[in-house]
């Protein structure tokens, strides 16, 4: 084994086992189910900011974002910046305004809102959606991580992909979000350090963005259409535009994970600024993997894999010492990710299943106890879902896609307006991934012009929500409005 290899496992033993440290330790302020779920909703600004942006750059924004950018160039800036645009509506407008709610009522989850405002059924259907979603992106979290350590060490990714999930799971299911907030700000600190010094490093390596720039439109036939639509800010079109925004910006409004998180604030202006400042940093913070997947593609043009930019790009345009920080960073990235997911799973399935249908009856240190279980289940889950499915952007899309299409509509309709009732809210929900469903089959996934499947789904839960929540299809639809919740 190369003194490199053995040196960078080493540095991701000891970090792994740093993290898990920490989670250890503050796992013992953790005591009960409130301190697990939503951090005895005692979290300042500025952790809200960490352990948002820790888990916003994870493997889409890391390994994926540079595997587009390697493939779109500049213009694959829109992945993750919808996801910015998406949190800083959920700063400005969604979350203050669930926020209260959330204090209100005592909520822990998503479902517990979506019960309060419809029904226990709405509750029901939407955590069966957000379970199959969760352990979508939970299995593309762990396939970066699998990348990386395949790319470096030659570990199988079947490997790859436990070691990952063993870490965030040992960690998380100790303490839970207050755990996974002191540890985010360990994992937001290597993450941000790596990426800034190694972009910047990898375009000098590269001869600087004018050098880049030539060698990439050489690749394109010259300095022609190809190269300028590469180069550009709106190259994907506007079609490839509104296909990442609608699958993204929703998803970044209407997440659970993030929803919980922000439970988790100890005041509304906790949830203003310290979302607001992630989505801020969000957006700037796209522009890294895009460069850096351009510099890759000026620099390595004829990789099999676009996934493997990244870990390339680090391991053949850095110095050894660098690249091995960046690749911890990487590794940082999609952990913390994945606590937030796992967060996402656990909760939902112990709060909105086994309290809810299974042991109504559960007192507050049985749900402590239960969730952690959970945690542990949906982590193997995980694991096993990320060796099978192929790539990090493929098990991203199935999660976001679901989760756009299914809450976006009923969750702000039942925040903004009195009319809407469960059953309008189920229909909605049914009719929209119904769409999305027939679209995709009948288009093969494309959509039609700039209707992505996604965006179909959506407009057909509008359309459907709209209609039962007028007055004449109210009385036909039944059932009891409980008003806005604000």
């Amino acid at each position: 084994m190369k003194p490199e290899t053995l040196n960078f496992l080493l540095l991701i033993a000891v970090y792994s086992l740093a993290l898990i440290g920490v989670g250890l330790a503050v796992s013992r302020y953790v005591r009960s189910a409130g301190d697990f779920f939503v951090a005895g909703r005692r979290l300042s600004s500025p952790l809200i900011f960490t352990t948002f942006l820790a888990a916003n750059i994870g493997a889409g924004s890391t390994v994926g974002a540079t595997g587009l950018g390697y493939a779109l160039g500049l213009s694959a800036w829109w992945w993750v910046g919808s996801a910015g645009i998406g949190s800083l509506l959920l700063a400005l407008f969604i979350g203050p305004r669930i926020y209260r709610l959330s204090r209100r009522y005592n909520f822990y989850t998503v479902g517990d809102y979506l019960e309060h405002r419809y029904s226990p059924a709405v509750r029901g259907l939407f955590a069966g959606v957000l379970w199959l979603g969760s352990l979508a992106i939970l299995a593309g979290q762990l396939i970066a991580v699998a990348w990386i350590l395949n790319a470096v060490a030659g570990i199988p990714k079947p490997l790859g992909c436990a070691i990952g999930g063993g870490v965030v799971t040992a960690y998380f299911a100790a303490g839970g979000l207050f755990s996974a907030a002191w540890v985010n700000v360990i994992q937001l600190t290597v993450k941000m350090l790596g990426f800034l010094i190694a972009v910047p490093w990898a375009l000098a390596v590269a001869g600087g963005w004018h050098a880049v720039a030539l060698k990439v439109a050489g690749q394109q036939g010259g300095l022609g259409a190809g190269a300028e639509a590469y180069l550009g800010f709106t190259g994907i079109g506007l079609r490839g535009i509104l296909g990442y925004a609608v699958i993204l910006i929703p998803s970044f409004i209407v997440s659970p994970g993030l929803i919980q998180k922000l439970y988790g604030a100890r005041d509304e202006q906790a949830v203003r600024r310290g979302v607001g400042w992630q989505a801020a940093a969000l957006l700037a913070y796209a522009f890294l993997p895009a460069i850096l997947g351009i510099t890759a593609r000026a620099a390595l043009p004829a990789l099999p894999n676009r996934e493997m930019a990244l870990p390339a790009a680090l391991q053949q345009l850095l110095p050894s010492w660098l690249g091995a920080l960046l690749l911890a960073a990487v590794f940082s990235a999609e952990v913390s990710a994945s606590d937030a997911i796992l967060f996402m799973l656990s909760t939902s399935v112990a709060k909105d299943f086994y309290q809810r249908f299974i042991n109504p009856a559960a007192d507050d240190g049985t749900l402590l106890v239960a969730t952690r279980w959970t945690a542990l289940g949906a982590g193997l889950a995980g694991i096993a879902a990320a060796i099978l499915l192929p790539s990090v952007i493929a098990a991203l899309t199935i999660f976001y896609g679901l989760l756009a299409v299914a809450l976006f509509v009923p969750l702000l309709a039942g925040l903004y307006f009195a009319q809407p009732t469960a059953r309008a809210a189920l229909a909605t929900m049914v009719v929209s991934l119904a769409a999305a469903a027939v679209a995709h089959i009948v288009t093969h996934g494309a959509g039609w012009s700039v209707l992505t499947p996604y965006a179909v789904g959506i407009l057909a839960g509008a359309v459907v929500m709209a209609l039962a929540s007028s007055n004449y299809w109210r009385r036909l639809f039944g059932g009891r409005s409980l008003g806005t919740c604000v």
